[in-house]
C-alpha cells in the first residue's frame, strides 16, 4: 500500500530523509519509532502531501504519489492528481485540529460532504456510526471546547475515519494529552487495528502500545530505517546498537 524508493527530503541544508526505502503492506500495522528529528513525522507529512520530496518516488495503493505518468514519462504530480491520492489516506495529528466553531458532528461531516460529495443525511449517518465507534455518541452536538483532550482526539479519529480511507496515519496521537487521558485514545486505536481492515502507519513514543498493536516495528535514525522486525524481536533483542541505546532510555525512564 505504501512504498518509498530512495526518497530524499531536505529542509535547507539539513537532510531529514536520506534515500529512504520503506514499505507497508495492505492491512499491515506498522509503527515507526526513533529519536526526535529522525524523520518519523516527516514520512507521514509527505504521505499526506503536506511536505514535498526532493528525490525518489513514492507509491500509494500502486500509484505514484508525487508523480504521474504522461505519454510514458514521469512528470511532477498535478494538484488534481494529489487531490485524488489524498482520498486514500487520513491522518490523526498530535494536536486535534478540530474546528472550534463547529459541533462535533459537523467537524466529522465537513469532508464527506464537501470532498466526497455525500448528502447531509448520509454524512450524518456516517458521523453517528463513527462517534459510536469511538464512544462519543452523546457528545455529537457539543463543541470541541466542551470536551476533554482525550475526547477531542477521539473525535479527530472519528473525523479521519469518516472519509473512509484505506490508510490511516497517526502522528504521536497522545503526545498532547494529559497522562490520565492517554489510555482512552490508545484503546480506540487498538480497537480499530483489531476490527477493521485498515493499513495503519503510526508514529508514537508509547512503546508498550506499539508492541501490542504492531505487526512490525521500524526504528529510524538520521533519515533511514536502521532496524525493523516483529515487535517482540525488536523490543526484546534489538540487533543494532542505536536501537539498543534508544530503547534503553525508555526502560530507564
Amino acid at each position: 500500500m505504501i512504498k518509498f524508493e530512495n526518497v530524499t527530503k531536505k529542509f535547507g541544508d539539513v537532510t531529514i530523509l536520506d534515500k529512504l526505502n520503506f514499505e507497508v503492506a495492505k492491512n499491515e500495522k506498522v509503527t515507526i519509532i526513533g529519536p526526535s528529528g529522525s524523520g518519523k513525522s516527516t514520512i507521514l507529512r509527505i504521505l499526506m502531501t503536506l511536505e514535498s520530496i526532493d528525490d525518489g518516488i513514492i507509491h500509494v495503493a500502486g500509484k505514484p504519489l508525487w508523480h504521474e505518468y504522461k505519454n510514458a514519462q514521469t512528470v511532477p504530480a498535478s494538484e488534481d492528481h494529489l487531490r485524488q491520492m489524498r482520498k486514500e489516506m487520513s491522518m490523526v495529528f498530535q494536536q486535534f485540529n478540530l474546528f472550534p466553531h463547529m459541533t462535533v458532528r459537523r467537524n466529522i461531516t465537513e469532508a464527506p460532504i464537501h470532498v466526497h460529495k455525500l448528502s447531509q443525511k448520509e454524512a450524518n449517518e456516517l458521523a453517528d456510526e463513527y462517534l459510536d465507534l469511538v464512544g462519543l455518541s452523546e457528545h455529537a452536538d457539543k463543541f470541541p471546547s466542551q470536551l476533554s483532550g482525550g475526547q477531542q482526539q477521539r473525535v479527530a479519529i472519528a473525523r479521519a475515519l469518516a472519509t473512509r480511507p484505506n490508510i490511516m496515519l497517526f502522528d504521536e496521537p497522545t503526545s498532547a494529552l494529559d497522562p490520565e487521558l492517554v489510555g482512552e485514545v490508545l484503546s480506540v486505536i487498538q480497537r480499530l487495528a483489531e476490527k477493521h481492515d485498515l493499513t495503519m502507519l503510526l508514529v508514537t513514543h508509547e512503546m508498550q502500545f506499539a508492541r501490542q498493536i504492531s505487526d512490525r516495528i521500524c526504528f529510524i535514525d538520521k533519515g533511514n530505517i536502521v532496524e525493523e522486525g516483529p515487535p517482540e524481536e525488536v523490543f526484546t533483542s534489538p540487533k543494532e546498537e542505536r536501537t539498543q541505546a534508544f530503547l534503553k532510555t525508555f526502560i530507564q525512564s
